[in-house]
This record gives C-alpha cells, structure tokens and sequence, in this order.
C-alpha cells in the first residue's frame, strides 16, 4: 500500500501510468470497446467491474495532461444515424476540470473508426466495464513540472 496513491490504481497499472513518456496515449475504454483486437501492439490492463469515470479520476490524480496540444483528451464521436445520448461526457468533463485548468477546453472528439486507428498506436488500453455507450476516451501525456 502507498499513501496518497487512489486504491483502484493497481501495481500493474501504476507502472504502466509511470513508464510512458511525454506525448504518449492511454485509452480507458467501455466494455464494448475491442480493448484486445486494438491493444495487439500495446499493454492491455484489465478493470473489470470498474466504471471509466472513476479510472479516470484515479488516473488524472497522477497522470498529466499534455499543455503542448489542444487537446490532449479525445472522445469517440457518436455514429451519424445512432440515437445514442452521452451523460457520461459532462462527468468526464467535470473530472478533467478537477485536474485540469483547460476543463472542457482540453476535450475534443474523433470520429469513431478515426479513434480505433488512434487507439491501435495508444502506449496502453484500459479495457473497463463501463456499460455507457460511447464511454471511451483517450488521454495524451504531458510532463510533470514540479
């Protein structure tokens, strides 16, 4: 056990979280997301029985955005034609706001076959069991100024 260290991080995770470098992606998807047909060239860690929103927030307590782009969190667009409603998007929000001074601003959105393109090139996916369609986000790493 660590002090100050979120409990859902795992070892396994932590050392992933710590052994990528600036500029590296980390994609924490849905439980319909093909986490192992899109992970074959990177690390797959397993949380199942855990909602993205609290990996998320977990995650963010240690890991920083990247300040050199735009956007260094990335959501999958919603299909043209899919009547699909995303609430989980404004708790996403919410939580980068908490670890973020960007908020929302540091949020942006690829199409969805643009993202399993992006997420096969990811250094690591967290494969969850979020029940939320269109849940998965992709983070981009920044630097730890202290």
């Amino acid at each position: 056990m660590l002090k100050g260290i979120p409990q859902i991080l795992s070892p396994e995770l932590l050392k992933v979280l710590c052994e990528m470098g600036h500029s590296d992606r980390l994609v924490i998807s849905d439980g319909n997301f093909p986490a192992e047909s899109m992970g074959k060239d990177a690390i797959v860690i397993r949380c199942d029985g855990h909602g993205v929103p609290e990996i998320l927030d977990a995650i963010l307590k240690v890991f920083p955005l990247d300040t050199y782009v735009e956007k260094p969190v990335n959501l999958m667009e919603v299909m043209p034609g899919d009547d699909v409603e995303t609430p989980i998007w404004d708790t996403y929000k919410e939580i980068i706001a908490k670890h973020d001074d960007r908020g929302a601003e540091a949020v942006g959105n690829i199409e969805r076959f643009a993202f399993y393109d992006e997420a096969k090139t990811a250094y690591a996916i967290i494969a969850t069991s979020e029940k939320a369609l269109y849940a998965n986000i992709m983070l981009q790493k920044g630097v730890v100024v202290e």
